[in-house]
């Protein structure tokens, strides 16, 4: 017997056996559990886009062209590549290096298997009307407490989440909500938002969504960028929310020192 044919057939399933376990299929129902890590950005509804575009029907289509997402990046829109199982397992793996100057903010999945896995639940979830529901990327939440992706309907408001009035004085924001409540917020902690979808808030009616952990931040969402700064008053008063101002201390000139007799003490309106 030849004794390099046993090392032959060695090297052989040395070279074969790495690309039979890439080529093995992967587990959809453990990629239904890993694409909750994508929900924050990405809808499987068809045209309902987030952070970044729907991934309904992404399978054959070319990179950057939804037509219903202006966000893409330059270099995405000009790739010219078409979304198959090799190219969209490339992209999952490393995008800067697949496409770099691409602005998805996702630093790459290395796994194999893991990648096996997202992609075949992928490629039947985001096939029409194949989405599981609980994996579309959208929920009604008590609270509107958003996280983990959810994009809450903001058509159909509790009392809690419907925002009636926005004072701001000194360095806070003063949300009144349509339950009677008024929360205080450092203005850098409330950010304002518009969503302009069918699914979001009514004209004049904006939505009040917390954002922290801690409950110390939140947004403000309005149906369009024109209702922001009208719906927001700038006055500081004794009467206003109920609150009673602490007096403070005034100098009639702050270029120079005044004596204690000249020091106005004053609550200020």
């Amino acid at each position: 017997m030849n004794r390099t044919q046993p090392i032959a057939i060695v090297i052989l399933a040395l070279i074969i056996l790495p690309y039979r376990a890439v080529a093995e299929p992967g587990d959809a129902a453990r990629g239904e559990r890993m694409y909750r890590a994508c929900l924050a950005c990405h809808s499987l509804e068809p045209n309902r886009n987030m952070t970044g575009p729907s991934l309904a029907e992404v399978w054959n289509r070319k990179s950057g062209s939804l037509a219903s997402f202006p966000r893409y990046s330059p270099v995405l829109k000009s790739a010219g590549i078409i979304w198959t199982d090799d190219t969209l397992d490339e992209w999952i793996k490393d995008p800067q290096h697949f496409i770099p100057g691409n602005t998805m903010i996702f630093p790459g999945m290395k796994d194999t298997r893991q990648r096996a896995d997202l992609l075949a639940f992928l490629k039947d979830a985001t096939q029409p009307g194949h989405a599981p529901k609980t994996a579309q990327g959208g929920s009604q939440m008590g609270g509107m407490m958003m996280g983990g992706g959810a994009v809450p309907n903001l058509k159909r408001l509790d009392p809690t989440d419907r925002v009636q009035s926005i004072n701001h004085c000194g360095d806070t924001y003063k949300v009144a909500t349509a339950d009677g409540k008024i929360r205080d917020f450092w203005e850098r902690n409330l950010r304002f938002k518009t969503d302009v979808s069918d699914e979001g808030p009514q004209k004049g009616a904006p939505a009040f969504v917390g954002a922290g952990m801690m409950g110390d931040r939140a947004d403000v969402i309005f149906a369009s960028p024109e209702e922001i700064s009208g719906f927001i008053a700038q006055k500081c008063s004794r009467f206003l929310l109920g609150h009673t101002p602490q007096p403070r201390y005034r100098r009639s000139c702050p270029l120079r020192e005044r004596p204690a007799s000249n020091l106005r003490v004053t609550a200020r309106d």
